[in-house]
């Protein structure tokens, strides 16, 4: 892929400082995090490193290091393919379902201002929406397995917090001594219940958070402490649409590495969907879903795109993607195995392609190897323990 005309580092050097200067009340220590981490990736900042390819030996020279976080467009595509690949061994011989779930509008900002407690809310509801309803005997009566992963935008970077789902088609009978499949050709669990399934679990957590005193409301929100208030919103919710969808399945493993290396390490915007940056204004693609997923551009001050860039940072340590069902971390090794021996395949996992093993040499395809890295005095003055090596990618 070419160089992209303009990347968010440039228009952060550009515009951050200004910004803070104007919402110095609304940055957070996390954000600002972000902010440094992106304004020095691959800059002099963090040092550079040397190349050198292990097969034909060619010295590929310096480059600069990463930042290695996890907001930053230019730094997940090594992360990516090594999750990717880990995942690998663990994919079974079925067709995958793609599920979504989507929050009304409505509840946004309650959302940021309780980003930890109530995205850990979201998958919770998810995950347990999904089980209950794929057990139930009258839809398929079945344990499943499942991988979800949290995005909290939309293309036009305004917070629209939704988790997508990549659900193996069928699951374990009770037992496990038999692999139950969805009745129909296409069809996995109906959409109108998992959304209703889903709504419900969704407001009832959230009385219950109410109710402990663990929720926060400032600004705009300040009206919802009284609890007559914070009922009625809760009852408005019920006449907005909760979106459960399920995507026609796709096919076997080596189609769920694509999804899995387009969908789990993505950030809010890529660089390669900025179009220009004048007059103190961003322009940059997106997709119109409401219209067939027509690409289209927006241009906004760039002030607001930091804004709404910002909107994404996550809590310190969030997980979001996660596995559940028979897929969760504590046994999905071993029930993948099981579930091999049911379908009556062996267990060879699809093969690794070469972007998902490592950095290659681009004339022989061998593999690249750190010979020297260079960091800067305030990097290598600090204390072993806290010392990382520098991401490369």
């Amino acid at each position: 892929m070419s160089r992209p005309v303009l990347e968010v580092a440039d228009i952060l050097r550009a515009w951050v400082g200004r910004y803070i200067d104007r919402n110095v009340s609304r940055v957070c220590w996390p954000q600002l995090k972000v902010i440094r981490a992106i304004e020095r990736c691959r800059t002099a900042a963090l040092g550079r490193h040397r190349d050198r390819c292990t097969g034909c030996g060619k010295d590929f020279g310096f480059s600069f290091n990463s930042c290695r976080n996890r907001h930053c467009p230019k730094c997940q595509t090594e992360r990516r393919n090594r999750w990717v690949a880990a995942r690998t061994r663990e994919l079974v011989p079925l067709n995958y379902f793609h599920v979504v779930f989507t929050v009304p509008h409505q509840l946004s900002e309650l959302m940021l201002q309780n980003k930890r407690l109530l995205y850990d809310l979201l998958f919770r509801c998810v995950s347990a929406t999904l089980l209950e309803v794929a057990a139930n005997p009258k839809r398929l009566g079945a344990e499943i397995g499942f991988l979800c992963v949290l995005h909290t935008w939309g293309q036009t970077l305004i917070h629209h917090p939704h988790i997508h789902c990549v659900v193996p088609a069928g699951g374990f009978a009770p037992g496990r001594r038999s692999w139950v499949y969805p009745k129909c050709t296409g069809f996995f669990l109906p959409e109108a219940v998992l959304s209703e399934v889903f709504r419900g679990k969704f407001t009832e957590a959230l009385k219950r958070l109410f109710r402990q005193n663990k929720l926060a409301f400032h600004g705009s929100l300040a009206w919802l402490r009284e609890p007559r208030c914070f009922a009625r919103f809760l009852q408005s919710l019920h006449v907005h649409k909760w979106v459960a969808y399920v995507k026609k399945p796709f096919g076997g493993p080596e189609h769920v590495l694509h999804y899995l290396a387009r969908y789990t390490h993505r950030v809010a915007i890529s660089n390669h969907r900025l179009l220009s940056m004048e007059d103190g204004k961003v322009t940059f693609r997106w997709k119109d879903y409401a219209h067939g997923g027509k690409q289209r551009k927006m241009t906004l001050a760039a002030e607001e795109f930091i804004r709404r860039f910002l909107l994404h940072v996550l809590p310190k340590s969030f997980v979001r993607i996660r596995q559940y069902g028979w897929m969760a971390n504590r046994c999905r090794r071993t029930r993948a195995a099981e579930c091999w021996m049911l379908l009556g395949a062996e267990p060879s996992p699809p093969p690794a392609s070469s972007e998902l093993v490592g950095r290659r040499c681009p004339d022989c395809g061998s593999i690249l190897e750190i010979v020297e890295i260079i960091l800067p005095r305030w990097l290598s003055c600090r204390r072993p323990s806290r010392r990382r090596a520098p991401n490369t990618s």
